[in-house]
């Protein structure tokens, strides 16, 4: 087999020597041959030009619907149309429906940008085009390092559209993680945010990978520091990819002829999209393979769910590369949503300045959002202090009450209660309703249009990623701003379950979605357990993954041979009661925990530290806690105090206030907390003692202080 590398341009002015893989050849048979990449200046804009031959056909993929411009029918299968075989499809179906639309706005990039959904759709064409020009073949893997903007949406999807495979990550990730997911997902080019992340790597990654190509999506290449280590790697800017695939667009439709020299295939459904790393608690992540059909299952079936409308404005603020990001961002584009663009250092300001109608995140931001209410009220004159906290007090008793009349609450056990017992509850809950609804109603009008107004989301915050403390769940109900709590793994693509808008039971994380199925099974035998029992959560559908990339042995001990995915959670499905406080909420799923986070003391009794963990956190004196006590006879913590509360005091005294505090909150719990350890440095990402989505890292934590836990306990 013959390479060629052809330009109509000249003026070479560099070459490197690399192997290439070519998956997926015809034969069904990998080849590996020598690659010599020739970078030419071209004339019209600067941009080096990489154009890579096989034979005498240059192999292609694409995107079916996007780019070969098929009939549309109204046919329709599991919610989404069947011309759509590919994500990028999406694109020119939006583009068709909701065409100048305003679809991202991004303010905090320079530069500041505004696309409609027809130019998000040419962008995308025209960067997935710039990619194939500088020789990117279907299969490979393009490492998608960068943090959410509306360029991290315009390669992701151009990256897919070109039937390549791209492994994301953000730019908080540590040196070695991004070097190991390189590596291990075999990438062959790169895709970094802006200089300053791309001179760290120049530093620490880019020497030890070997790299075919890297493009820069946001800045100039001129604020680069480190060309020295990169002098033989071609090197784009976003600007010089999207042109010189406008350029080849251009040439083809002017001359037709110029693509039937080209051997083109189309993305299937089951074809890899995207390989997207597990953000663990432990251990060296896992690269999950999702397909265009695992992620379409959640394209098609979260609207249910989440009812949004063309102009309806979402604030996105997680990282892109994170799942459940990800996967909200495709659904609600496809409805014709405004994407706004955001992060943490200024969601307080977007909120009230977009007042967005959704927002997804994880827990820790529903807690902030809390803690800032909490902070604001506290602060408040002694009268008005007084009549806040009362007034939410009797509409957390006013909700309550709600609940269990209208049978939206979980059942006190798994037995159908008595007739006469379901009434009377009933009927006394109706009675507290009425007395208490005039105040709820002069609070909503009085106190908690404020908080509205500084929350600013209008229809629902989706919350997943993490547990959702039950005290921060109810006191947004109570202020009548709609969470609904969700639930999935990045093997799930992710979500397996959200709470219904109409039905919202507190406590649970609702029904499963469409076409997927769900059990729960006991740890020790594996034998299904009946509804109202705990064990541990399985469930089965189109989302779940492929499997582990190259690593058949996980993928194996995740998914069963009747392809169930094991979740490694415990939980209970609501039994389904005909009468009762929780007649509406059977068949809906509690998470009680992880497998792995359970305590086991040496008196043999199991704890699971999560229920200890979130009421201790209604303390404002408690910053962060984490349970601890394997093994010990006794359960003990570790806390960082809440600095906001500007705690200056001995050491000794605070010990004892934090003892005070943990006794009155947990005070409900099964379990009680003994000696306590506080840290002054909190649990973050950039010190490795939490995960990407938040999560606490507990191996972590016990081993940066497993000296300090052992004199605890002596």
């Amino acid at each position: 087999m013959a390479i060629q590398l052809s330009s109509a341009m000249s003026s070479v002015h560099h070459h490197r020597t690399a192997s290439l893989r070519l998956l997926g050849s015809r034969s069904g048979t990998p080849w590996t041959i020598p690659m010599i990449c020739l970078p030419v200046r071209c004339s019209r804009h600067g941009a080096t030009r990489c154009s890579l031959e096989v034979g005498e056909k240059v192999r292609r993929k694409c995107s079916p619907f996007l780019e070969e411009r098929k009939n549309v029918t109204n046919e329709t299968n599991n919610n989404t149309p069947t011309y759509w075989k590919a994500i990028p499809d999406i694109w020119r179906s939006n583009a068709e429906k909701y065409g100048d639309r305003i679809a991202l706005v991004d303010t905090y990039h320079d530069p500041p940008s505004k696309l409609t959904h027809n130019q998000v759709e040419q962008e995308i064409l025209n960067f997935a085009e710039g990619l194939r020009q500088i020789g990117l073949l279907p299969e490979e893997k393009v490492a998608l390092f960068a943090d959410n903007s509306c360029r991290w949406l315009i390669a992701d999807q151009g990256i897919m559209a070109t039937g390549a495979i791209n492994a994301v990550r953000g730019t908080r990730s540590s040196d070695e993680e991004l070097f190991k997911i390189y590596t291990h997902s075999e990438s062959i080019a790169l895709v970094v945010d802006n200089p300053k992340f791309f001179n760290r790597l120049a530093e620490s990654l880019i020497p030890r990978i070997n790299v075919r190509f890297i493009v820069l999506l946001w800045g100039n290449k001129s604020s680069l520091t480190n060309n020295s280590t990169i002098k033989d790697i071609c090197l784009y800017d976003y600007n010089e990819i999207t042109q010189l695939g406008q350029e080849y667009r251009t040439e083809l439709s002017d001359s037709p002829k110029k693509g039937q020299s080209q051997d083109v295939d189309t993305i299937k459904p089951d074809d890899v999209a995207t390989l997207m790393y597990t953000s663990g608690t432990s251990g060296m992540p896992k690269g999950v393979m999702l397909t265009h059909q695992n992620l379409f299952h959640q394209v098609a079936n979260l609207w249910e769910h989440v009812p949004c409308q063309a102009g309806d404005r979402f604030l996105s603020m997680l990282p892109s590369w994170h799942v459940y990001e990800r996967a909200f961002e495709y659904f609600t584009l496809s409805n014709g949503i405004e994407q706004v663009y955001t992060n943490v250092n200024y969601l307080r300001d977007d909120l009230k300045r977009f007042q967005p109608h959704y927002m997804v995140s994880v827990p820790v931001v529903y807690e902030t959002l809390y803690n800032s209410i909490q902070r604001q009220i506290a602060a408040s004159p002694p009268t008005q202090k007084f009549l806040a906290q009362t007034l939410i007090k009797i509409s957390l008793l006013y909700m309550e009450a709600e609940r269990i009349f209208e049978g939206k609450a979980l059942p006190k056990n798994s037995i159908q209660p008595a007739f006469l017992a379901c009434v009377l509850e009933w009927f006394c809950a109706r009675i507290v309703a009425a007395i208490l609804l005039p105040f709820h109603f002069v609070a909503r009008k009085r106190i908690y249009s404020k908080f509205h107004s500084s929350i600013g989301i209008s229809k629902a915050g989706i919350s997943g990623g993490g547990s959702l403390p039950m005290h921060v769940d109810k006191f947004f109900e109570a202020i009548g701003v709609t969470v609904q709590n969700g639930y999935g793994l990045t093997e799930t693509s992710p979500v397996v379950a959200i709470r219904d808008p109409n039905c919202n039971v507190l406590g649970t994380i609702g029904p499963p979605l469409k076409y997927t199925e769900v059990k729960v099974v006991d740890k020790e035998t594996g034998l299904t357990v009946p509804d109202g029992s705990k064990g541990i959560l399985k469930f089965r559908g189109p989302q779940v993954m492929k499997g582990y990339y190259k690593n058949t042995t996980a993928t194996e001990a995740a998914v069963d041979k009747d392809g169930w995915f094991n979740t490694g959670d415990v939980g209970w499905i609501v039994p389904k009661h005909t009468m009762g406080r929780s007649r509406k909420a059977g068949g809906m799923i509690v998470v009680v925990g992880r497998v792995k986070d359970t305590i086991v003391l040496s008196t043999g009794k199991n704890v699971d530290p999560k229920d200890l963990e979130e009421a201790a956190l209604n303390s404002r004196l408690i910053h962060q806690i984490m349970v601890v006590g394997q093994d010990q006879r006794r359960l003990g913590a570790i806390i960082v105090p809440n600095k906001d509360e500007k705690m200056e005091m001995p050491k000794e005294k605070l010990l004892n206030l934090l003892y005070d505090e943990v006794r009155t909150w947990t005070a409900g719990c099964s379990f009680q907390i003994g000696p306590i350890l506080i840290v002054d440095e909190p649990f973050t990402v950039d010190n490795g003692l939490l995960t990407p989505t938040m999560k606490v890292k507990r191996d972590a934590v016990t081993a940066k202080y497993q000296d300090q836990i052992a004199n605890m306990y002596k």
